[in-house]
């Protein structure tokens, strides 16, 4: 795909994820000034994007839509429900327009022609001929009350290679109130050293218009970095341009005349500047390409850098290992050096491929706002942890199962709003996504305050299904588990939005592809709570070596809790499979048996005590070779169904280390010997 368009539809992915976010926020507070105008402006400047990379349809489709928040944000017809549903709906068909598979697809089109009609239709109902057109001289409108501002527009040479439009940002600026601009020639080329690709002009622009500094930034903000900008306020409370003595020889001004009539205006400028103390103003440099602290970097580049950090931190191991063979102390030191440096730069790299939970929000907002129309019922719903950061992959593959038990919530948890006053509730029902750090895992908890699980109706249904036997006796927790399997449903009827028993199981088997674990708790008329606890990165971990025979495992250190020394007699026909460690009784895994490993038993073995949640056991090893750097790979489809291993890594010697899964390890030996669980 050309260059240009990747950049303009990374752009537009942000505009629209900014113009519905504002539109959601909106609809609960329609006389937020300051939200009508930022949506106003993110269309004008969606608009002039689309118009430029040649999404001709786009750019007319959101002129016709800008012109109904014109007309709302100059309070000439009010905002209604209909314009922001409307609104809501326009953005899911700019998506699609965005995908160039789907322009010309038959029900796009014709959702096109559909919403053009009732945004024609919304314009059309305001007689034209009552509207006062918005004016070039802004003073009319503000009282007077107008400053005059220099900007000194210096773009990089390579802006025009990114795709950028300087006369569309020029138009855009001189659109806020009255001005002028003057183009500086000092850096034209002759003709046969010019590079048609660069831009060798600079500008100088006075305007006088009663909008903010931050207002007039916003304009160049998609070329910040890509120019230096500098913003001057020279008149406060005056429009310049009404004064005789100002602009008086920019009239006859040309483009290949000398700057003497800018450097005039700032004479003029610097003679105000010589008032009091009180009526002085500094110049501020407000965009440099020195200063700019953020860029956009594209996932696969990201990707690519997170496989070579990976290669390097394997390679790293290797080396590591040669240096301790070869017995070479310069060798050690250069070894130890690397491998410093390698898990700085692991930090860093994973660091930067953090993003932040609140990446979701505008989804799960949009869902629980759509899903409460249709259900008729009033939702509020909140965000806590927003700035919570997990690995992108894993946020990318999140989001499916969030939004189901978002759904879920809606549909099965939070009753009817008269259904909800008999019982002593709000009538508004409320959802509440709780994130924040606990150790090395994030905790991600949906909760609402609904009717809650009903454990005896879950357990009927079970039984109706063959899920579970009549003499089987559960825990609170493990019927609340049942709904995680396949075909199961409490819903009494099918309906678009869920009861066919399709979902959860679902949602429980991405959630342990991502090494993460979920957890139901829930009170009958109270509410739900669904926590979901994830490691914060899939791709590489701090891990305890350890070996059992000839075979090497990795134990995630975030799960270590302590290591001791055991005698092999103590676990010799040890049936209650339980140990005491440090005055403290330990249910255990005696892994030798797990794996039918038999032979050359050591007579010390080490016992490590492992944590997950609120429970905890001993796995028994033959030795601990100590800590380890392991980069994560998957182990194929065949052993998909080993639920106890979540993986590989590849040791330095070129061995493969199988990752011990310790969720899994404690849930497998809880359920098999559920009288031993050890709770702390």
């Amino acid at each position: 795909m050309d260059l240009f368009k990747v950049k303009f539809l990374n752009e537009a992915a942000d505009l629209i994820n900014n113009l519905e976010e504002s539109v959601l926020s909106l609809e609960n507070n329609r006389e937020d000034g300051a939200l009508i105008e930022q949506i106003f402006r993110v269309m004008h400047t969606f608009k002039g994007n689309s118009n430029m990379f040649g999404f001709d349809k786009i750019g007319e489709f959101t002129h016709h839509l800008e012109t109904i928040y014109d007309l709302v944000r100059a309070k000439k017809i009010l905002l209604s429900q209909e314009i922001v549903n409307i609104t809501l709906f326009s953005v899911d068909h700019i998506k699609n327009l965005l995908k160039e598979d789907k322009e010309q697809n038959g029900e796009v089109l014709a959702m096109h022609t559909h919403l053009l009609s009732a945004i024609k239709e919304i314009i059309g109902k305001f007689d034209e001929n009552k509207i006062e057109h918005t004016v070039t001289n802004l003073t009319d409108l503000t009282g007077g009350k107008m400053n005059t501002f220099h900007i000194s527009f210096q773009p990089n040479k390579d802006i025009l290679i990114r795709g950028n439009n300087i006369f569309y940002l020029l138009d855009d600026l001189l659109a806020l109130g009255e001005g002028k601009a003057f183009p500086k020639i000092g850096n034209l080329p002759g003709a046969h050293e010019a590079d048609f690709t660069s831009c060798y002009l600079e500008w100088d622009i006075f305007l006088a218009t009663s909008e903010s500094e931050s207002t007039i930034k916003e304009v160049f903000m998609f070329v910040e970095g890509e120019c230096e900008l500098k913003i001057t306020c020279i008149s406060k409370d005056c429009n310049s341009f009404k004064e005789d003595k100002f602009f008086k020889e920019a009239s006859g001004f040309t483009l290949f005349s000398n700057n003497s009539v800018v450097e005039n205006l700032l004479k003029q400028a610097n003679e105000k500047a010589s008032m009091p103390a009180d009526a002085k103003l500094s110049s501020k440099t407000v965009l440099s390409n020195k200063e700019a602290s953020n860029i956009k970097v594209s996932s696969d580049k990201l990707d690519e850098l997170m496989s070579l950090v990976s290669e390097l931190v394997t390679t790293q191991a290797r080396l590591s290992q040669f240096s301790e063979e070869s017995k070479n102390t310069e060798l050690n030191v250069i070894a130890e050096n690397i491998e410093k440096i390698s898990r700085r730069l692991r930090d860093n790299t994973f660091n930067i491929c953090l993003v932040p939970i609140g990446s979701m929000h505008t989804r799960f907002k949009r869902l629980v706002r759509d899903l409460g129309n249709e259900l008729n019922k009033e939702v509020n719903f909140k965000v806590e942890g927003a700035e919570t950061e997990l690995d992108k992959t894993i946020v990318e593959n999140l989001t499916d199962p969030l939004l189901h038990i978002i759904r879920n919530s809606m549909d099965h948890g939070i009753e009817k709003a008269e259904d909800r006053i008999k019982s002593g509730k709000p009538a508004n029902g409320s959802i509440l996504l709780r994130a924040y750090n606990s150790g090395a895992n994030v905790h991600i908890e949906i909760i609402d305050d609904g009717a809650g699980l009903d454990p005896e109706k879950i357990k009927h249904k079970a039984l109706e299904k063959s899920l579970i036997n009549e003499e089987d006796k559960l825990s609170k927790k493990e019927i609340f588990d049942l709904i995680f399997l396949p075909g199961f449903s409490t819903a009494e009827t099918v309906t678009g939005i869920s009861g066919r028993g399709v979902g959860m199981d679902v949602v429980s088997r991405n959630i342990k592809d991502l090494r993460g674990d979920i957890v139901v708790e829930s009170t009958l008329g109270e509410g739900t709570k669904i926590t979901i606890i994830l490691p914060l990165t899939l791709s590489i971990i701090d891990g305890l070596l350890v070996k059992i025979e000839h075979t090497h495992f990795i134990i995630p250190l975030s799960a270590v809790e302590k290591c001791y020394e055991v005698k092999h007699e103590v676990f010799e026909n040890n049936f209650k499979e339980l140990i005491i460690l440090d005055g403290e009784q330990y249910p255990y895994l005696y892994l030798r048996d797990e794996f039918n490993l038999k032979n050359n038993t050591p007579t010390i073995e080490q016992v490590i005590v492992v944590k997950n949640n609120d429970k905890q056991i001993g796995i028994s090893v033959d030795s601990i070779v100590g800590e380890y750097q392991a980069v994560l790979k998957p182990l194929g489809k065949l052993y998909r169904s080993v639920q106890t291993i979540s993986g590989a890594t590849i040791l330095g010697d070129g061995s493969v280390a199988l990752v011990m899964d310790i969720n899994q390890m404690i849930k497998q030996h809880s359920i098999q010997y559920k009288e031993l669980a050890y709770e702390k």
